[in-house]
């Protein structure tokens, strides 16, 4: 069996030689995936890493939750997957029904998927070429039993290449959200992301500036300590909405290290929130 077969999802029913297949395996369909109802899939995506993509992915989510809706969070960043540690999902020994693999569920109720359930420990490395990588996230939207979801949210990984382009063209994606920061470097790659959604004509719902500013502790000063705020010029430039900054703030590193993502609230994310929702409702 070859290392992409141990740890694909589909490893136990899989009905291919893995010799015959290189690790890109199939499964014999049945009711998998057939019975998933799901309204909304919102991409959360960035040109360039280290923006806070995954931080405000769940964010998204976790507020979604807390307004009484059905929330899925599919971690479509299979080399770098963060989810199951924000949300504080550890050792998870996942099943399976006719419908497809049971998703662990968060405290407030959101439905969960990541590679790091698969692999014997969260620090093993996936070392996949990029056609088995777009797999495992085809087969995260086809054999997962999600059932009936108002919101998928799906935390892309950086960059333009197979993984977002199978999303893009595999899901009914409804809407994009773009996350960017201050940095002149940040805003050049994101402005490539935006390119992509464009020309292949998926709705963007607009632009979120991450690490937008800090508000120092003792004093409250607000500090641009990753330089000036481009989130909305970046946004008009563009033709598109910006939705809102979020600040960087210590609280929320602290909550996302303790697995405690979804306690942390503000208004800054509230906002951003019924903006997505208006756009796609």
């Amino acid at each position: 069996m070859s290392d992409a077969c141990k740890t694909c999802p589909s490893s136990g029913s899989c009905k291919i030689d893995p010799n015959d297949c290189g690790g890109a395996v199939e499964v014999e369909k049945s009711l998998v995936g057939s019975l998933n109802q799901i309204k909304n899939v919102i991409v959360v995506m960035s040109g360039k890493g280290g923006v806070g993509k995954s931080s405000v992915t769940g964010l998204i989510a976790s507020e979604l939750a807390r307004q009484g809706k059905k929330v899925g969070v599919l971690d479509a960043d299979i080399t770098g997957p963060s989810q199951p540690r924000a949300f504080g999902l550890a050792n998870i020994q996942l099943r399976g029904n006719d419908y497809g693999i049971i998703p662990p569920t968060t405290k407030l109720g959101i439905k969960l998927i990541s590679i790091n359930f698969f692999l014997p420990h969260e620090d093993d490395p996936v070392i996949w070429r990029g056609p088995i990588l777009a797999g495992a996230v085809k087969q995260f939207w086809e054999e997962v039993d999600w059932r009936e979801l108002d919101y998928l949210v799906v935390d892309l990984p950086p960059g333009t290449g197979d993984v977002p382009l199978t999303v893009m063209q595999t899901l009914p994606v409804k809407g994009i959200v773009i996350v960017s920061s201050p940095q002149e470097l940040a805003v050049m790659v994101v402005k490539k992301t935006i390119n992509m959604a464009k020309k292949m004509s998926i709705p963007i719902l607009g632009l979120v500036e991450n690490m937008s500013y800090a508000i120092c502790s003792h004093c409250h000063e607000k500090l641009q300590i990753f330089g000036e705020s481009q989130g909305e010029k970046v946004a008009k430039d563009n033709g598109i909405d910006y939705l809102g900054g979020l600040p960087w703030d210590a609280k929320l590193n602290q909550a996302i290290d303790q697995g405690q993502i979804e306690s942390y609230d503000s208004a800054d994310i509230k906002g951003i929130a019924a903006k997505i929702t208006a756009k796609i409702d």
